[in-house]
């Protein structure tokens, strides 16, 4: 296990437990659907929640599949999936009352949970900022980082202190088809493996997977002999008569 491997698979658990959370939150407020008034603005934040944390989950793929393992990072890491894993628990009560409407809950807690993705995005760019500078294409993760980020806080931060229902739904809305919008783009293709051993291959004319031509047997050819291609006999090489015992 590689250390970043060590280090996701204790981060990946920290999100996806958000994700859960979330998740039971629903399927609790379906299941009480004919006692409560669901509406639409808590299903709507429930999915920019979702949605955010799969965003960030591929954010911290990226930043840190080269950086070396040290217990900060796992500090890091715990601190910005704490701040995720308390926005996820606010999304959805707790309890479940006859007669609850979730949008009373949703004005009580929709702030506080905009803030804590806004806070756990901030520390997320703060560190891969870091991670990269010095790094190949620092610039081009620089450059999205500058328009990403900025983005998220012009959409996300308004919609946080908003008590309007369609300055909300027009802000989260938008963040959302955004976060849809990179789902559907195609994935980037795997960049080619280079080896000198490929490239003398190809300059051969040999396939790079295979290690000598099918044809030549080399351990026999040491040896002076080959096999049929028939039946698989030893055929042994008669040694080349001399020039000078004929000559005698």
């Amino acid at each position: 296990m590689s250390a970043f491997e060590f280090y996701f698979s204790f981060y990946g658990l920290a999100l996806g437990l958000s994700v859960a959370v979330v998740a039971t939150g629903l399927a609790t407020a379906i299941q009480h659907r004919k006692a409560i008034r669901i509406g639409w603005l808590t299903p709507l934040l429930a999915l920019f929640v979702g949605l955010d944390i799969a965003t960030f989950w591929d954010a911290a793929w990226h930043a840190f599949r080269d950086a070396p393992f040290s217990y900060g990072m796992l500090v890091i890491g715990l601190a910005i999936a704490l701040l995720y894993f308390i926005a996820a628990s606010l999304v959805f009560p707790h309890q479940i009352e006859d007669g609850l409407a979730l949008d009373d809950h949703f004005w009580a807690n929709k702030k506080i949970v905009l803030l804590l993705t806004t806070a756990a995005n901030t520390v997320m760019v703060a560190v891969s900022a870091l991670q990269v500078v010095g790094q190949p294409g620092a610039g081009m993760v620089l450059l999205n980082y500058a328009i990403a980020y900025p983005l998220y806080l012009v959409l996300v931060v308004p919609a946080a202190l908003t008590r309007s229902k369609r300055w909300f739904a027009g802000l989260i809305g938008l963040h959302v088809l955004i976060y849809l919008a990179i789902a559907c783009l195609p994935a980037p293709p795997p960049p080619a493996q280079y080896s000198l051993e490929s490239e003398l291959g190809s300059m051969v004319g040999l396939d790079p997977a295979q290690k000598q031509p099918p044809e030549i047997n080399r351990a026999s050819d040491i040896r002076g002999d080959s096999r049929s291609p028939d039946d698989g006999a030893p055929i042994r090489k008669s040694a080349p008569s001399s020039t000078a015992g004929e000559a005698m």
